[in-house]
């Protein structure tokens, strides 16, 4: 199952961070996203709307408002659902997501990683 981060980050104490280390902990392909390039372990942050293919999840670590830059780009993954972290809940990009038949999924990745709901 491969995930996109989008607001990945290289800083290790930021929520972000901690969801990539543990989707690569749990052996899951990570794809990263950000403003900064860098590493997040062995995982490249990218800066750039990348092509991708087969994305499964995209877990999101941006407030509602830089998310909208980045609404076509996910719709256009054609992910299996969008995971809203505590604080990106974005119900406009909700309605987006539904009409384009991508599961919407309100909660913590943290959380569902550690309770083995992911």
């Amino acid at each position: 199952m491969k995930t996109l981060v989008l607001g990945a980050t290289t800083n290790k104490d930021r929520y972000a961070y901690k969801a990539i280390h543990s989707l690569v902990d749990r052996s899951h392909q990570v794809v990263a996203i950000g403003t900064k390039e860098g590493m997040a372990l062995d995982v490249k942050i990218e800066t750039t709307k990348i092509p991708l293919s087969g994305i499964d999840t995209v877990t999101l670590y941006l407030n509602p408002k830089n998310q909208q830059e980045y609404y076509d780009y996910i719709v256009s993954l054609k992910p299996r659902r969008v995971v809203f972290n505590p604080g990106t809940e974005n119900p406009d990009f909700y309605e987006i997501l539904k009409q384009n038949n991508i599961e919407v999924e309100i909660g913590c990745i943290l959380v569902m990683l550690a309770t083995n709901q992911y």
